[in-house]
């Protein structure tokens, strides 16, 4: 790893110390998080892909019958937990802290892989071609370098989402803090950011903001309609009453009809907001030395998928999409740890089934194990973008509108 793509990264990502007072209830939301998700996992031996099979009801038989009773209890109380921490923050009894700058919070009301990311670079790059100074907050979540590199490659390999946005929005701070309200006054007083894109904040009330955009997956709108564990949803739909626009995600993957009866079920929770269609549209793969594949060069060819993320159907989707001839895939749990032997794994998989090329997302490429892997098949990540199809217009002129008057260009 060279110095220069060192100091990128220290350029671009900053990663704060975590305030005591806040220290406590990061252990707290860790501890309930691990409580109703992580140990219903453990306990019931399911890995992610199993979990979704689950609570989808695909899964049948009197014991997924019985495992999805005990994940309903779990449920309720989850509910109970955000209900009361939502009336808290109704009432002014939790604290909201404001800031000396414009908050965009750009969320989801379900885990698992909404589309946040491209969105944020979308809003990013919005942003800084009306020369606004903006920084992303992110909380970094399971961010964590590879052991095994050197102590150069330690600082440049930071992995997931924080790199991927480094990556894509070079002239924007990437603020990596679980404390929102301490990664806002570092943007703001170091280095002078006067909008804060805070990734992944919905949820996150402590760091008041201007505006909130909401991305539902058109896959899977609501999460199977229950909340964690028993569905995905991480807090009830009329959560979405708190937002200002909702931009539907992966919108290819799904026939028109149900894009309509998505709508209307939205319009009836929050007739105000603002909806708009988007699609994770294909642009290339890059391989080993940024090398860049077409996807014309996809076409016909034959393709073995992994990947590590919230929605694994919809990236194999996006593959089948390219007329390309999927012959095989391996899916891991969200934000996997790629060793060596998962890489070797793979690639044997992908030579047994003789594929031309071994594909995954970007989020799982910015892993130091898979980028600098050596074999006679090649390894590559497919590099998508949003595009709106409909409303674009209307969620730029609603961006405009909050920061009118707010702020001042470089």
């Amino acid at each position: 790893m060279s110095a220069a793509k060192e100091c990128k990264y220290q350029n671009y990502i900053s990663k704060c110390k975590i305030s005591p007072t806040h220290s406590f209830s990061i252990f707290l939301r860790k501890f309930a998080f691990w409580l109703i998700v992580e140990f219903s996992l453990r306990v019931f031996h399911l890995n992610q892909d199993g979990f979704r099979k689950l609570i989808s009801g695909q899964r049948v038989g009197p014991t997924a019958v019985l495992l999805r009773f005990f994940l309903a209890l779990a449920a309720r109380f989850y509910s109970a937990v955000i209900g009361l921490r939502n009336f808290l923050y109704s009432k002014g009894w939790l604290k909201t802290h404001r800031v000396n700058a414009v908050v965009i919070s750009i969320g989801n009301i379900t885990a698992g892989g909404t589309g946040k990311t491209p969105l944020v670079i979308w809003l990013c790059k919005l942003l800084q071609q009306k020369e606004i100074q903006c920084a992303i907050l992110t909380r970094g979540y399971k961010t964590h370098t590879q052991k095994r590199a050197s102590s150069i490659e330690r600082r440049a390999t930071r992995i997931d989402e924080p790199a991927i946005l480094a990556e894509s929005c070079r002239e924007a701070k990437i603020i990596i803090n679980s404390d929102r309200v301490t990664g806002a006054a570092e943007a703001i007083n170091k280095f002078g950011a006067n909008v804060l894109i805070m990734d992944d904040g919905f949820q996150h009330r402590r760091l008041g903001r201007e505006m909130d955009i909401v991305t539902i997956d058109a896959m899977r709108p609501f999460g199977y309609g229950k909340m964690l564990p028993a569905g995905l949803l991480r807090e009830p739909v009329t959560a979405l009453k708190r937002a200002g626009a909702v931009v539907i995600t992966r919108c290819e993957q799904v026939a028109e009809s149900e894009l309509l009866q998505l709508e209307n079920k939205l319009r009836q929770v929050n007739p105000d907001m603002i909806i708009t269609r988007s699609i994770h549209a294909p642009v290339c793969a890059e391989s080993i030395g940024n090398e860049k594949i077409s996807i014309e060069e996809l076409k016909d060819k034959k393709i073995f998928a992994f990947c590590g993320i919230g929605n694994p159907d919809a990236f194999l989707g996006t593959i089948k999409g390219l007329g390309a001839n999927l012959v095989g895939s391996k899916i891991y749990n969200d934000h996997h740890h790629y060793t060596d032997n998962d890489i070797a794994e793979i690639y044997e998989q992908a030579r047994h089934l003789e594929a031309d090329f071994i594909l995954t997302t970007q989020k799982d490429w910015t892993q130091y194990a898979i980028r600098n892997t050596r074999y006679d098949i090649p390894f590559a990540y497919l590099a998508i973008e949003l595009k709106f199809i409909s409303g674009e217009d209307k969620i730029t002129r609603l961006i405009e509108d909050t920061l009118a008057g707010k702020i001042s260009r470089r």
